[in-house]
């Protein structure tokens, strides 16, 4: 039997073997990649080096670059995916080191965003809100460039204005969206946001009286670098909800300061007169004048116009 070093010489030295080697070896020295390697090590590299290196470096060249060759971080065509491959010299030796890749850094950081963001009861297609999505005419940019005056005041989860938006107006014109918009652009800012349809979320207090969370939510809920409540004014407000659970939070956030938004369908006296009557027609002017007086303190009232985009 003809021993393998033998068996393995024969191969190599035979025509289309040297042929399909030498074509490989003139592809990977023409890659832009492996030049510029080349030149960066000039004093440290010889021919010597790149033959014993071929096999690495082919594995490089086969692969994406600054993401030329993957439309998508799940579509990467990379021996690690979402990571793009480096050539570094190692004791005299070619090796390959990865590093993450722009549409991997990307998807993280939209994934962290996403992850600043939590959302109680708000519909999911609301959640994908962008600022540049949003049809500003003329009677809707007001609420936009107040929206955008907090932003450009924000470099920061330390850096947050005390006062938030109230923006209130006619149903279906795009409120819950510009809060969700705000949202997102917070959360690019490293900024966590709690976003809370405040109807439903009304409901669940009462629930949480037998489950005894309450306490627990309600905290989590003041205590947000900023809080969105969205459709104040549509819930069936009781006495309770409205002095132990709205006026508790409102408290809290006014005497720390942090910053809150609301929407609603509602001006400040129409809300006022909403949260006057509780749900058995018990009228309670000075309890619905000092949850009022909270979010007079809070918020600057905008207001939003235009066409029901529901419809």
């Amino acid at each position: 039997m003809e021993p393998i070093r033998e068996t393995l010489k024969r191969v190599v030295n035979a025509p289309a073997f040297s042929e399909r080697y030498n074509d490989m070896r003139k592809e990977v020295l023409a890659h832009p990649g492996v030049q510029k390697f080349r030149e960066d090590h000039a004093d440290e590299i010889d021919d010597s080096t790149i033959d014993r290196g071929l096999g690495k470096l082919y594995e490089y060249i086969d692969q994406s670059h600054d993401c030329n060759k993957c439309p998508s971080v799940d579509a990467c065509i990379n021996h690690l995916k979402g990571f793009e491959p480096n050539l570094v010299l190692e004791r005299g030796t070619i090796g390959i080191s990865y590093t993450k890749c722009r549409l991997k850094e990307a998807a993280d950081n939209k994934r962290h965003a996403s992850s600043l963001i939590h959302s109680m009861y708000m519909p999911k297609e609301v959640m994908q809100a962008t600022l540049d999505k949003f049809d500003a005419d003329e009677s809707r940019m007001e609420a936009l460039m107040a929206v955008g005056e907090f932003l450009d005041q924000v470099t920061g989860p330390g850096s947050l204005p005390e006062k938030g938006l109230y923006l209130y107006g006619q149903f279906g014109i795009g409120k819950s969206y510009l809060l969700s918009a705000a949202a997102n652009e917070l959360a690019e800012l490293n900024v966590k946001t709690v976003l809370v349809f405040v109807p439903e979320f009304m409901r669940e207090m009462k629930q949480a009286i037998g489950d005894q969370t309450l306490q627990e939510k309600v905290d989590y809920v003041k205590k947000a670098d900023v809080l969105m409540l969205d459709d104040i004014g549509a819930e069936a407000m009781s006495s309770w909800t409205r002095d132990e659970v709205l006026g508790t939070i409102l408290h809290y956030r006014m005497a720390e300061k942090l910053p809150t938004f609301m929407s609603s369908n509602f001006s400040y006296s129409e809300l006022e007169h909403h949260l006057t009557y509780s749900q058995r027609g018990e009228k309670e002017d000075l309890k619905a004048a000092r949850v009022m007086e909270r979010i007079r303190a809070l918020t600057k009232p905008v207001k939003l116009e235009g066409l029901n985009r529901r419809n």
